[in-house]
């Protein structure tokens, strides 16, 4: 389960010792950390600190040098905010970066917020405590430069040439009332590799609303995942952001999304996305770091937001896309030809009700998509205290199909899929007179937001008979199984191999699997699998194809990427896989120079297309 969307809500509105900067210094107490945070059920204290920055002490490792980092202009890309006049700067002592002391009006608004969250609404359940949400690896990190890393397994493949960017939820400011992990600030976690060497680098995206609180030296907007539950709160936060729109600290027409979910790369440009805002276009510069160009727009054709989930299709270049909301249209079908134009959107007014769209399938003909038991929930809101969005037992979840290209939806047909709740699809393609999709359908669906270790996903293989309308569902796995992948060049195509990480529960992940999908009807399809040991976690996993160019290669001739962390060492590495060994044998990893927290999407991108960024 990884960011999922606020779309609804923007319309409305650790272990270690951490050094602390701003009005107060405080530490995660070792009594509050847990390994999985929502299993205890023991309530502490509620959390009353005023604003403070998480920063962690720096470490010694070489770090090369920052270059100057200049943007090359984008059009419809809306520049950074500048540095706001409210506020006092001064230098951190720990790593040498502005530390902003807030201004009048800002620290007044945090008083009344401090109010909100100790005495309206504090952080009673542990899936909203920042002590439980963000101890062990969740905990926040600071920014790294471009740092070396020592390869200590084996050596780095050549066709790993390019950078591997993971996106995660990483809060600029310790929360100072209720944290979903949902909420964090988007942090992109990128390892460069060439010649064999491998270099980290760690940024924030510069959203307008990272660089408006950065400037402001205090948080200012509301988090949208914790910060609505109930009408109390709901109308408290709600009441404060309005005056503190009128008081000119935010415009919400700048968008208040994190950029926290994903990544995506198409038409020569690489974005990071989280499906509340619209993508920020983002670049790597030769040395490694990370650059922020601004939020893009499409030259003004993409409205409000677009999911953190867009599918590309490597041979033509076109990616497609949706959005969705709590207003009408619910539901929006796009795509971008091969150059990135965006086509005009497809409105599809037959979603009668707004649900939670987080991913959708993309075959060479059709597009799919699910509407599920999860959506809005004013009544839980109003009378359970609880998260506007949720779910409804009594609706059916169903599948609908589109063609990909088309130009509106006259030719949307829906197709009843009584308990199948998809969050992440892996992939669809078709088939004579039919569409197969294959995803995880997430049951005990009630627990998405608030219990993630509850969560069973259990991967299906789905196939719908356009003809006789018939819907036929085959489990592959029994496993807990999410974040699956396959070779990025078989998207839309009837692939046989699926690697998904292992939920141990969720949201941690101890391993990874390999998935035959062609195996025969109810098998067990795990023919490869890999558990990355005693308290050691990873993420989700990413296939690099050994010869990319090669028509003739076969499906799994590559290897499997993703970042580990040990938490009895409290070190990271980055691990390369065989994704053809039965035991998914360890081909190189990397000693990272700092722990890499856990988090979400990501990415490989190979060199020659970061040289065209």
């Amino acid at each position: 389960m990884d960011a999922s969307s606020s779309s609804f809500l923007s319309a409305i509105q650790a272990s270690k010792l951490l050094t602390v900067t701003g009005t107060v210094a405080m530490a995660i107490p070792k009594s509050a950390v847990t390994t999985t945070p929502s299993f205890l059920s023991r309530h502490p204290p509620p959390l009353i600190v005023s604003s403070v920055r998480i920063e962690e002490k720096t470490h010694n490792s070489i770090t090369r040098p920052t270059t100057s980092r200049t943007s090359r202009p984008a059009s419809s890309t809306t520049a950074l905010p500048p540095a706001t006049k409210s506020s006092t700067t001064r230098k951190s002592p720990a790593n040498d970066r502005r530390v902003v002391e807030p201004f009048q009006p800002t620290m007044m608004f945090n008083v009344l917020e401090d109010v909100i969250n100790n005495f309206i609404d504090p952080p009673l359940r542990p899936s909203v405590d920042p002590r439980y949400v963000l101890s062990d690896n969740f905990a926040p990190v600071d920014e790294l430069p471009p740092t070396e890393c020592e390869v200590i397994q084996g050596s780095l493949p050549s066709c790993l040439d390019g950078a591997y960017i993971r996106n995660g939820p990483n809060p600029q400011y310790l929360p100072r009332g209720p944290y979903h992990l949902f909420d964090g600030d988007g942090m992109l976690h990128s390892i460069r590799i060439s010649q064999g060497k491998a270099t980290l680098c760690s940024r924030y995206v510069k959203t307008y609303k990272y660089t408006l609180e950065r400037d402001a030296g205090a948080p200012l907007l509301p988090n949208v995942f914790s910060g609505f539950n109930g009408l109390a709160a709901s109308a408290a936060r709600g009441a404060l952001s309005a005056v503190r729109i009128l008081a000119g600290q935010f415009n919400p027409a700048n968008g208040i999304g994190l950029a926290n979910t994903s990544l995506a790369y198409f038409g020569n440009r690489l974005y990071a996305l989280g499906e509340s805002d619209l993508p920020y276009a983002v670049r790597l510069t030769s040395n490694g770091d990370i650059e922020t160009l601004g939020r893009h727009d499409f030259d003004g054709k993409l409205l409000m937001s677009m999911t953190a989930h867009p599918k590309t299709d490597l041979e033509t270049g076109e990616a497609f896309a949706f959005r969705y909301g709590p207003v009408p249209p619910f539901l929006t079908y796009f795509h971008f030809d091969g150059n990135g134009n965006k086509q005009p959107d497809v409105p599809i007014f037959s979603m009668t009700r707004p649900s939670f769209l987080h991913d959708f399938g993309i075959s060479s003909k059709y597009a799919i998509f699910a509407d599920i038991q999860i959506g809005m929930n004013p009544m839980e809101m109003i009378f359970g205290g609880g998260s506007p969005v949720g779910s409804d037992p009594a609706k059916v979840p169903r599948l609908g199909i589109i063609p990909r290209y088309a130009k509106d939806e006259s030719e949307m047909k829906w197709f009843d899929v009584p308990g199948f709740n998809v969050i992440h699809a892996i992939n669809a393609w078709d088939e004579e007179d039919a569409i197969v999709m294959l995803a995880p359908n997430i049951l005990s669906v009630e627990h998405t937001l608030e219990r993630m270790d509850l969560i069973h996903a259990l991967v299906e293989k789905v196939r719908i008979d356009l003809k006789t309308g018939i819907v036929t569902r085959n489990p592959v796995s029994a496993r807990n199984l999410d974040f699956g992948v396959i070779n990025p060049a078989y998207l839309g195509k009837k692939n046989r191999f699926v690697y998904a990480a292992i939920g141990d529960p969720m949201p941690k992940i101890s391993g990874v699997v390999k998935l035959d999908v062609s195996k025969g009807e109810r098998q067990e399809c795990t023919v490869a699998s890999r558990i990355y040991g005693p308290r050691c976690y990873g993420g989700e996993p990413f296939f690099v194809a050994r010869e990319p160019e090669n028509p003739e290669a076969e499906e799994d001739d590559g290897y499997v990427v993703s970042y580990v962390h040990d938490e009895m060492a409290g070190e990271s590495k980055f691990l390369v896989m065989d994704a053809r060994s039965p035991d998914l044998d360890t081909v190189a990893a990397v000693k990272l120079p700092r722990r890499v927290p856990y988090g979400f999407h990501g990415l490989f991108v190979k060199e020659s297309d970061l040289k065209n960024l």
